[in-house]
């Protein structure tokens, strides 16, 4: 059954930044959109590179090593060389600090 697992003060998360976090074991990229943070698996599948580090734009996180882009609300590849979804996760923000459940 998935469990909610604090994270980080919002403050730690600020708006337009994407930094990534060891949750449960798991490494996850959180993004702070415009004041809505999005979760997903942090390593690219295409080859591992750190998703934290890539850029964003929109819902659209780029990779930072070949440039496959992912959306941020669901984690579904948008354009290659990645070929396969990031799983995203669930996120809450209670007061002000961010959850996610795994």
């Amino acid at each position: 059954m998935p469990q909610r697992h604090v994270v980080t003060p919002l403050a730690a998360l600020p708006q337009g930044t994407g930094r990534v976090f060891e949750v449960a074991g798991q490494k996850l990229a959180l993004f702070n959109v415009d004041g809505r943070i999005f979760a997903i698996d942090d390593r690219c599948p295409h080859e591992g590179a750190s998703l934290a580090e890539g850029s964003v734009d929109g819902t659209t996180i780029v990779c930072p090593w070949h440039g496959a882009e992912f959306d941020l609300t669901c984690g579904k590849v948008l354009c290659p060389p990645a070929i396969e979804d990031v799983k995203s996760y669930p996120v809450f923000v209670t007061g002000d600090t961010v959850e996610v459940e795994i």
